[in-house]
């Protein structure tokens, strides 16, 4: 029989922590963007978006499913706070991870955690943050995750923010990119180290454009930096390997683009890239015990041995929701032969004809529009003129970055669309953001990518526009 974790309590109080959290959205959205504002629209439709997202997956979680990482979360911060009544300092240690599994005086709250017994865990980093709030929610989990969602949203709008800067008058285009992907909305907005880390990657890529490209080298910006790298670091490493060579190469280009000289430019580029990327291939070869399985050295060990588990359980289970990507060569060429592989399965794939279950549907067509879209840059923009943008512009290097590696390290190594397509949302905002800037480098404002129409307004502006 499954544990109820949504009771009763969640809906009575729900409205308590609904009225509280618009009201503080309200009262910012008044503050900061007022009437004839142009991010006014798109304030509270995000926040709601998120929260809609948060409730969906936890009822899917509870009802549909029956249990998962969601609900183990909870039920360790349900132990951890449990631990409140007996002594709070013996909560405080708990939440700290202070006493060892087997320490005889903690053994009752610590045999009930199986997270807790593996100190290098990132899930009890979850727990943590969830057994803190839980506190101020009365221990509901729906109440939590909506608490999780409004906290992921800041990320989401600071990441938003960050790409408005240079580019102010695509606003309802960046919006539907960074705000409202569906899976975005659902995987990223609940309790899971997903949903942290969308929001530390949003704060860290708002700040560093702050700090190191606008130099706004404030306090504030410096520490919410720091906090969203550690935050990272401790639930998902793997996103590091692919956002810090990104991250590197952007505020780089950035200054490089300053040089009026194309040769100059040209040249510093051409020293600079493979510096970088030795550097790169370097420090993750020197951490593989901190990386892990995802380190340089044991992804293709990982990728194989994932796949084979993968194909096992799903043809015990019948759940079809395997894929395959062929026996992967674990040396640097095997992964290279892949590599298209990989980041076609994240972004374009499950495709619509692989789809067996109904949630995956979500999925299946959400990749369908990805592909859509990226034929119809295409088509309408051409090859030639891709690459132009992409070499002309530091912002879309950035995002294309990002996305390439991120997409062949959780391609490569997940085998099942359940698993990828919560693993995979920390790219797609960026890769949407790579599509809209390429197409409105060339096409007017008033076009509209996301149209399956053409009509003449669609154009391409004449250069100078």
């Amino acid at each position: 029989m499954q544990t109820q974790y949504i009771t009763i309590w969640d809906f009575l109080l729900m409205p308590i922590y609904l009225v509280a959290i618009y009201v503080i959205a309200f009262g910012f959205r008044r503050k900061y963007y007022p009437l004839g504002h142009p991010l006014r629209p798109y304030f509270i439709s995000g926040l709601t978006a998120k929260i809609i997202g948060a409730l969906l997956i936890g009822f899917i979680y509870q009802y549909y499913y029956g249990g998962g990482d969601t609900l183990n979360y909870f039920h360790h911060s349900l132990v951890i706070n449990s631990a409140f009544t007996e002594s709070p300092d013996k909560w405080f240690n708990l939440l700290l991870h202070i006493p060892s599994e087997f320490d005889g005086s903690y053994s009752f709250y610590t045999d009930q955690m199986e997270w807790y017994k593996n100190t290098a865990a990132p899930e009890y980093f979850v727990c943590k943050i969830t057994a803190f709030i839980n506190l101020f929610t009365f221990n509901t989990y729906l109440n939590t995750s909506i608490i999780f969602a409004a906290l992921s949203f800041t990320g989401v709008w600071a990441l938003f923010r960050a790409f408005l800067i240079p580019y102010p008058s695509k606003v309802k285009a960046l919006a539907i990119c960074v705000l409202y992907i569906p899976s975005m909305t659902l995987w990223g907005s609940g309790i899971f180290k997903d949903t942290i880390c969308v929001a530390a990657i949003g704060w860290l890529t708002y700040c560093t454009f702050r700090v190191l490209i606008l130099r706004d080298i404030s306090i504030k910006n410096i520490i919410i930096a720091i906090l969203c790298f550690y935050s990272i670091a401790i639930a998902k490493k793997y996103i590091l390997i692919a956002f810090l060579p990104a991250l590197a190469l952007w505020v780089t280009f950035n200054y490089l683009h300053k040089i009026k000289s194309k040769f100059l430019r040209f040249t510093a580029r051409m020293i600079l890239i493979p510096l970088l990327g030795g550097s790169f291939i370097y420090i993750a070869n020197s951490f593989p015990d901190e990386l892990g399985k995802y380190s340089l050295g044991k992804l293709g060990e990982t990728a194989n041995t994932t796949r084979d588990w993968i194909h096992s359980q799903s043809s015990a289970d019948n759940q079809g929701s395997a894929y395959d990507l062929g026996e992967i060569e674990p040396s640097a060429v095997g992964m290279l032969k892949k590599f298209p592989f990989a980041v076609n399965v994240t972004l374009f794939r499950p495709y619509v004809w692989e789809t067996h279950k109904l949630i995956q549907w979500l999925n299946a067509l959400e990749a369908l529009a990805f592909m859509l879209l990226t034929i119809k840059l295409l088509l309408y923009v051409g090859p030639i003129k891709v690459w132009r943008a992409i070499a002309d512009d530091p912002n879309i290097q950035f995002c294309l970055v990002f996305t390439l590696i991120f997409a062949f390290s959780v391609g490569i190594s997940s085998f099942n669309f359940g698993a990828l397509s919560r693993y995979r949302i920390p790219c797609l905002p960026f890769y949407a953001i790579t599509i809209i800037l390429i197409y409105y480098k060339y096409y007017p404002p008033h076009a509209n990518i996301f149209s399956l129409k053409t009509t003449p307004m669609m154009r391409p502006a004449k250069k100078g526009k």
